[in-house]
């Protein structure tokens, strides 16, 4: 393996909210571990693992020149997301105008919301729902109506069209967020899947603004399949979100992109997002996703699947052993989507409680009830496999 996925990473004072946090945010962030536990940050939705050396180069070489003045989006830029998304999904037909930038993907998913709908409308989501949606789109005064995910008999989380359609009828619902890969439930969508969603959408003349921030991270040798490619009507309807900041670890550095084919949408999602005059690139952010869709970067995170791939089946073998916890494997995301109910009914314990045991030896996983589904516990694995393996041996010892 060319690059360290191994190492242990001193991230406290280097303004790490995974370890730094820790207490900061009640009901959010876990408490820091009792004394004589050291934390391993499993909760917020970043990776333990140093970024692509090409991501810093990039960074420090434009840093070498001392002006940071005014700037344009350069043709480098535009000629790397048109390269990663050809190389990485496939699709070799993006003209330029359709890329823009956006201020994150919740800022992305803001705008476009907005361009569509007014505060009071509801929202189509599935839930359980990522809880950055869930706070950006209350905040913002909408209503968001869920329709659930269901487990079918082997196991994999399943949209229920049906559900999306009658509560699209009777709602009078024509915005809808999608979230592909979904988190938190890790499901990477098979195309028929998203086929019979957007057909879904299409009969209820929906805006669809599908998040696929997490469409790299992909586990098992699963195949991301871009929305916007299933059909003409869904290239038409759609605003895909993307981002370098989940592949690359890069979200203190702030920076994502759109891409909206349909001339009507992009004239309406890039009118909403002028009007606050603060959806600018930093220049840095720039030279980061330029540094980060390299060959060298192609090359990194086809590792780190690999890493991940490993982290997150030893995790899943040793929960699945675990009566009364069940989950599903993710085929996406560096994230598991517990459902311990079974569990705190059993053992007479509450999920905060049962949170805390993990919190006071250092086992720093994420309160899941915020996304949707009671008695659940999100963890992340994108850490080094010792560090798996040694929260593993504490769940084991103190906790379960």
């Amino acid at each position: 393996m060319t690059y360290d996925f191994t190492s242990l990473m001193e991230r406290h004072g280097k303004d790490a909210l995974a370890v730094d946090g820790l207490g900061s945010q009640p009901g959010f962030a876990p408490d820091p571990p009792k004394s004589g536990f050291d934390v391993i940050p499993m909760w917020i939705a970043d990776m333990n693992f140093p970024t692509v050396p090409t991501i810093a180069q990039a960074i420090i070489e434009r840093a070498k020149h001392p002006a940071f003045g005014y700037f344009q989006m350069s043709d480098e830029y535009f000629d790397a997301i048109a390269g990663w998304q050809r190389d990485r999904n496939g699709v070799s037909d993006i003209p330029r105008e359709a890329i823009g930038y956006e201020n994150g993907v919740l800022g992305g998913l803001m705008s476009a919301v907005a361009a569509f709908a007014a505060p009071g409308d509801k929202i189509l989501l599935h839930s359980p729902t990522y809880v950055g949606f869930t706070m950006a789109l209350e905040n913002a005064g909408y209503a968001i109506e869920h329709s659930p995910l269901k487990l079918d008999e082997h196991g994999v989380w399943r949209m229920d069209f049906d559900d999306m359609d009658r509560r699209l009828k009777e709602h009078h619902i024509h915005v809808a967020v999608f979230c592909s890969p979904h988190n938190p439930c890790g499901r990477v969508w098979e195309r028929w899947e998203i086929e019979e969603a957007m057909e879904v959408f299409r009969r209820n003349d929906c805006v669809v603004v599908s998040d696929e921030i997490w469409s790299d991270i992909l586990l098992d040798g699963h195949r991301h399949i871009p929305t916007q490619t299933v059909s003409e009507d869904a290239k038409r309807r759609t605003v895909a979100l993307y981002a370098p900041c989940k592949t690359f670890n890069v979200s203190g550095l702030v920076g994502a992109y759109h891409i909206i084919y349909d001339s009507y949408l992009r004239d309406r999602v890039e009118a909403q997002a002028s009007k606050s005059h603060y959806n600018e690139a930093n220049v840095l952010a720039m030279h980061t996703l330029v540094g980060a869709y390299t060959q060298e970067g192609r090359q990194w995170l086809d590792e780190l699947l690999a890493v991940l791939s490993r982290n997150v089946g030893l995790m899943f073998d040793y929960l699945s052993s675990v009566d009364g916890v069940e989950l599903a494997r993710p085929e996406g995301t560096y994230m598991l989507y517990l459902d311990c109910s079974h569990w705190c009914r059993e053992h007479g314990v509450t999920i905060g409680e049962l949170e805390k045991r993990g919190w006071d030896v250092g086992v720093a996983w994420q309160d899941g009830v915020m996304f949707g589904m009671p008695d659940s516990i999100r963890m992340n694995v994108a850490l080094p496999e010792s560090r798996v393996r040694e929260a593993i041996r504490r769940l084991q010892e103190y906790v379960f």
